[in-house]
């Protein structure tokens, strides 16, 4: 019973049959066709047999998927699938690997030919433009001798879930490119400011106009001379990346949302703050307050990031602006450097938060980092042939003339502000903490 589940017959069966059978009818005009076409079917019915025994008698291939531990969001993410020949005939092959749903491919098959006693590579790419939990299937492999009359069913199983994490590989790429930034090249200035840092740095002789806080009593026991206690400038400080993730970040382009851009760009961010000795933190936020991560560093802690960035959902709620600020009032006491991701979609969408935003500004140094839409610039660039045309190109120049209002309203009030394609978002953020690094904002 197995063996009729594993059959398929295939073309050439069907068109011997029917030549056979017209054989038969031209016979009964003809009579000595008729034994050439007894003939014909004796030779059909022979290779038939011979074909089922060379494919049935024992298994012929052994196939084997190798995949990452983890997949990349919206890069190209490589599978290789290993086919050993087992039997001593060339074997035609058709290989369909049941890939996951989310990428609504349907007829995904791949031919070749192995050779007797040979093994072959295939490899092909997917990108993943969904976070979460992907689920691959049994491979089937479909199989003919060189007769080709019949193929045979063989299916390996082994059904396998695959993790998509924020890009792995776009962090990596964007740590290259910051390695030959200016401020990793030459370095930073170590300057001393009295009673505003922690970090102890050495004992000396008290001179007038030092902080009388200081002193080290014990020392100036010792030496019978008056000594003060030097700190250094805090070089670890703290960055957080805030992540608006309600409906206003549900805007897809190239397939991938702009909270998704958002949380790449996040990760590779994290880990050039934590390159560069600093602490990085986490906050996503929409009606409530979703992942948040204190400030610290490590790579264990980039681990922390990158998971709390894989299980975070969209939201269809309005984002609430007032409970950001007073969660970051109460997580957040001592001033950081504040990079929130968002979108504005209009000067009346800006205006009911800036009050907020100031707040925010006011007691850390908080950078707002939106999207340009770049489809709508192209539209924008278009040709008008048409009455309807003109009324939809002014629109689009209206909108486009509103994001430039925001970036300059926002500019006003003293906030930093980024405004960038979404696919370069890593690039703009990095760029621009790298900037206030070395220009010693923060």
């Amino acid at each position: 019973m197995r063996i009729v589940k594993d059959l398929y017959l295939s073309d050439r069966v069907f068109y011997a049959l029917g030549f056979s059978i017209f054989l038969f009818f031209v016979s009964f005009l003809f009579a000595p066709v008729f034994n050439f076409a007894l003939i014909v079917l004796a030779a059909l019915c022979a290779l038939l047999v011979l074909d089922l025994y060379l494919l049935f008698k024992a298994p012929l291939l052994k196939a084997e998927r190798t995949l990452a531990p983890v997949f990349s969001l919206n890069d190209k993410n490589k599978i290789s699938l290993q086919l050993s020949n087992l039997s001593n005939i060339e074997l035609q092959i058709k290989v369909i690997d049941e890939i996951p749903y989310q990428f609504n491919v349907r007829d995904f098959s791949m031919q070749t030919t192995l050779h007797k006693n040979k093994s072959e590579s295939i490899q092909y790419s997917v990108t993943p433009l969904i976070r979460g939990e992907y689920h691959f299937g049994n491979i089937h492999v479909f199989i003919k001798s060189k007769i080709a009359l019949v193929s045979k069913r063989e299916t390996t199983r082994c059904e396998k879930p695959i993790a998509v994490y924020p890009s792995i590989i776009q962090m990596s790429r964007q740590e290259l490119i910051a390695l030959h930034h200016p401020s990793f090249i030459q370095g930073e200035n170590k300057n001393r400011k009295l009673g505003q840092s922690y970090e102890f740095d050495q004992i000396k002789l008290y001179v007038p106009g030092d902080d009388t806080r200081n002193i080290n009593w014990k020392a100036s026991s010792t030496l019978n001379k008056m000594m003060v206690n030097c700190y250094e400038d805090e070089r670890s400080q703290q960055i957080y990346s805030i992540i608006d993730k309600s409906r206003v970040m549900k805007m897809p382009f190239n397939g991938l949302t702009l909270m998704d851009y958002a949380i790449n760009a996040a990760l590779a961010f994290s880990n050039i703050v934590l390159k560069k000795q600093d602490k990085a933190g986490l906050l996503i936020f929409s009606k409530g307050i979703g992942a948040n991560l204190k400030a610290d560093k490590g790579p264990r802690h980039l681990k922390k990031i990158m998971y709390a960035l894989y299980k975070e959902k969209y939201d269809y709620s309005e984002a609430n602006y007032e409970t950001l600020y007073t969660n970051i009032r109460r997580t957040i006491p001592n001033r950081s450097l504040l990079f929130l991701y968002t979108n504005f979609d209009s000067i009346y969408a800006l205006e009911r938060n800036i009050p907020v935003l100031r707040l925010i500004n006011k007691n850390h140094l908080l950078v707002v980092v939106f999207f340009e839409n770049a489809e709508l610039e192209t539209y924008a660039k278009s040709e008008a042939n048409s009455l309807l045309d003109i009324y939809q190109l002014s629109i689009a120049k209206k909108f486009i003339l509103e994001k430039n209002q925001i970036y300059k309203e926002l500019q006003k009030h003293g906030i930093q502000a980024i405004q960038c394609k979404p696919e370069n978002l890593s690039a703009s953020t990095i760029n621009k903490y790298l900037e206030l690094k070395t220009r010693g904002v923060i």
